[in-house]
């Protein structure tokens, strides 16, 4: 007669850690792409990366983004949207802050702000 032979309770305790702790790895993952998003607004934010190296970044963000079926995260498309005013492409920055206001309109007074702010 083995251990876990002599106490039932024993052994369906084992098999539900032995469950829980298999569920606790595999976790859902993130619910947003971030991609390299978070090093592009640290470089812009220090001054140490361009706006047209940012903005290849992020641009080839959305496109891993849509491959993985994730949203991008708030905030991305309207970071693209300042890196194109600062280049003075006034159409690719409208396009971008109004696609976060499409995806995020919670944030539509700020967006609504750098546009107004942006175009003077």
């Amino acid at each position: 007669m083995g251990l876990l032979d002599s106490c039932p309770l024993r052994a369906l305790s084992l098999a539900g850690v032995l469950m829980l702790s298999g569920c606790a790895a595999t976790g859902p993952g993130p619910l947003y792409y971030w991609g390299g998003y978070q090093p592009q607004v640290y470089g812009h934010l220090t001054g140490e990366k361009g706006p047209d190296e940012q903005i290849a970044a992020l641009e080839a963000g959305i496109e891993e983004a849509r491959a993985t079926g994730k949203p991008l995260p708030p905030g991305y498309q309207a970071h693209l949207g300042i890196l194109y005013a600062e280049k003075e492409q006034g159409d690719r920055m409208a396009q971008y802050f109004e696609a976060e206001k499409a995806q995020y309109p919670e944030g539509a007074a700020y967006i609504d702000f750098l546009m107004r702010s942006k175009t003077r």
